[in-house]
């Protein structure tokens, strides 16, 4: 314990276990309901929330604008030509479903390991997956550039043709897998819910709310019988969300790992996209947490023992994401094909091979050297600063599988170069827009917080008399 940073009279240590705290001393049940239902019920929004929603809505009006005019014009307004046919639409739509990962782990599989630390970020991390998926089914159906015909021909049934989709197709595959995917993950947030939407029915003041909260708590009394119904679908949905984590992004990969295309099919694909979707998603869930617990001042449940974990995860899954890579350029060199062995070549040192170096800086020289010092996983803002850095190398890492793989075909009078318009940039913050204008709206109309798990973590979780009969605090 001499190695510990922190001055053993810090409240924030167990002086039992001589670790950080989950939650800080002195809450009851009562203190958790009122603090985090006062978020949702205040009819004072915080003058910083309507101004970041209205920034946020601001930008996301460039994505409006952006599928406005690809839908008048075509997908010619993008950069995407032969070679590169594929440009920011997948390397978005990847980045975007990678991101959501974090949040189907953290509900899931920790929920199945009992892991209590998660019970404080679990809730926004399922909003961030959904929020996620969203802009990241965008992507292919306006890649398609007429999606009112596109579209058609997508789902499983015999057209008008008498042409059934191309199963063989790991396109068709990615529908099935993120149709899969989002409806899972939108049905365990919801159900996770309940309990705290019949807390905010029950201590609403409004007609409204009370209605409103009422219907989504879908009768919730809190009886015996309803707990054990609930807590019976959250680990059926836990069980089926688990193999999700594994499978979605695996079947993304197979977009790639299936072609015939030098530096794409290699079989390392997809566990260093699972990985490497992990490592983002956490990145995210800094990203998200470190604002949210310092604006409604909720550094007493979103501790440093959080943030800590979080960074131990990335650490973790940085060092397969770095094996991945390792192993890509191994497979090339060792199978002694000239075109694979080209690619490698051609990613490190080719003309864009200044996305690689940003990708290897960005994913792995800067945060596997760091995260290892425990003073800078509890460091805030180095945290904060990281996840950037992460998510911003998790971008890159996409663009130099698209693009580079595409731009030196077989024969170099095919080779071409990709530059993205000032469209494909709209598009791609215009979705970032999105994602934050929705997220604003979470925090502001639903408990970001689970108040039932928080409860339930509280030392020694004693139920008083006084705690019972507060209206809407069991």
């Amino acid at each position: 314990m001499a190695t510990k940073d922190i001055s053993p009279q810090d409240p924030m240590i167990d002086p039992e276990t001589g670790e950080q705290r989950v939650i800080a001393p002195g809450h009851t049940f009562r203190s958790i309901t009122e603090k985090l239902t006062r978020i949702v019920l205040t009819t004072h929004t915080p003058l910083g929330w309507f101004f970041g929603f209205a920034l946020a809505g601001s930008v996301a009006m460039l994505l409006l604008v952006a599928v406005t005019w690809l839908f008048l014009k075509g997908t010619g307004i993008w950069g995407i030509t032969m070679p590169v046919a594929w440009g920011f639409a997948i390397i978005n739509f990847v980045w975007w479903i990678g991101i959501g990962h974090a949040g189907t782990l953290i509900s899931a599989i920790l929920l199945l390991f009992k892991q209590k630390w998660r019970n404080s970020i679990n809730r926004f991390a399922e909003a961030m997956t959904i929020f996620a998926v969203i802009c990241a089914a965008m992507f292919p159906v306006i890649h398609t550039g007429r999606p009112w015909l596109a579209i058609y021909w997508l789902f499983p049934y015999p057209n008008t043709m008498n042409y059934w989709p191309q199963f063989r197709s790991p396109l068709m595959w990615d529908v099935f897998a993120v149709s899969t995917y989002a409806t899972i993950s939108v049905v365990f947030w919801y159900i996770g819910m309940i309990p705290d939407l019949g807390t905010l029915r029950d201590k609403s003041k409004s007609k409204i709310g009370r209605f409103v909260y009422g219907q989504m708590a879908l009768g919730w009394r809190g009886s015996t019988r309803h707990w054990m119904r609930y807590e019976t679908a959250s680990l059926l949905l836990a069980g089926l969300a688990t193999p999700l984590v594994l499978s979605v992004h695996t079947v993304i990969s197979f977009d790639f790992a299936v072609a015939i295309m030098p530096g794409w099919h290699t079989t390392i694909f997809p566990p260093y996209f699972v990985a490497g979707a992990v490592y983002s998603g956490f990145a995210m869930v800094l990203t998200l947490a470190i604002p949210i617990r310092k604006f409604y001042h909720l550094e007493d449940l979103i501790t440093i023992r959080h943030l800590d974990n979080c960074g131990k995860v990335m650490l973790a899954t940085g060092f397969i994401v770095a094996y991945g890579y390792m192993t890509d350029i191994a497979y090339a060199w060792y199978s002694a094909d000239k075109w694979e062995f080209f690619m490698a070549w051609n990613r490190i040192f080719g003309p864009m091979g200044w996305s690689y170096w940003i990708l290897i800086f960005s994913n792995i020289a800067f945060p596997l050297t760091t995260l290892w010092s425990r003073r800078l996983r509890q460091n805030v803002a180095y945290l904060f600063v990281l996840s950037l850095i992460v998510n911003t190398g998790m971008w890159f890492e996409r663009f130099v599988i698209v693009v580079t793989s595409l731009t030196r075909d077989y024969l170099p009078s095919s080779w071409g170069t990709y530059r993205a318009t000032r469209w494909d940039y709209m598009t791609f913050v215009g979705t970032m827009g999105l994602f934050t204008a929705l997220f604003f709206l979470f925090i502001r109309l639903l408990p970001m917080i689970p108040m039932s798990e928080i409860r339930q973590i509280l030392p020694g979780a004693k139920i008083n008399e006084a705690e019972l009969q507060h209206k809407g605090g069991d």
